[in-house]
């Protein structure tokens, strides 16, 4: 069966098949309390590569951050040591509904699902500066953020937005 949207879900598995469970679950990273932790849905090996290849296909990052021209708006935000509760309230201002569904891909073997709300709250135990690239997207492809290895966040957008000034003062790679 090849795997699409509308069959994705049943490609979810438990987080204890997951290679990135220790993520989540070991007290030395950022255990999250069951409640939260049902809620992280990793994704198999195929769906995973399905994830992978849309966003290949799709060109999303062919220019970094991405495609020229795919979004109307980009903006970005920089974790810093000391700044996690203000790049909480910059996700938090993307404005989307805490139930919704995202789609989490780090590479062609591990991705996952969970709801919005989760990623905002524990973004730093998804994404870990220097060690990963994440994109973040739902299937319209409206919009998309990339968490980048050298602790840039940028999310492109397809919808009305006026860009955060929160770090209109911090430098950038792009």
């Amino acid at each position: 069966m090849n795997v699409n949207f509308d069959n994705i879900y049943e490609h979810i598995i438990s987080i204890n098949d997951s290679h990135l469970k220790w993520r989540f679950t070991e007290d030395k990273f950022n255990k999250l309390p069951n409640e939260h932790l049902h809620q992280v849905n990793p994704l198999d090996k195929a769906a995973s590569r399905f994830l992978w290849e849309f966003i290949m296909q799709t060109n999303l990052h062919d220019d970094i951050p991405f495609k020229k021209g795919l979004f109307r708006v980009t903006d970005k935000a920089r974790i810093l040591d000391n700044n996690r509760d203000e790049v909480k309230k910059w996700l938090y201002q993307r404005g989307f509904a805490f139930d919704k569904p995202v789609f989490l891909s780090w590479q062609p073997t591990e991705a996952a699902i969970i709801p919005w709300k989760i990623l905002v709250k524990y973004f730093d135990s998804f994404y870990y500066g220097s060690a990963d690239d994440l994109t973040v997207i739902d299937q319209s492809l409206n919009w998309s953020l990339l968490f980048y290895h050298e602790d840039e966040i940028y999310f492109g957008t397809n919808t009305k937005y006026v860009a955060s000034k929160t770090f209109e003062d911090t430098d950038f790679i792009w």
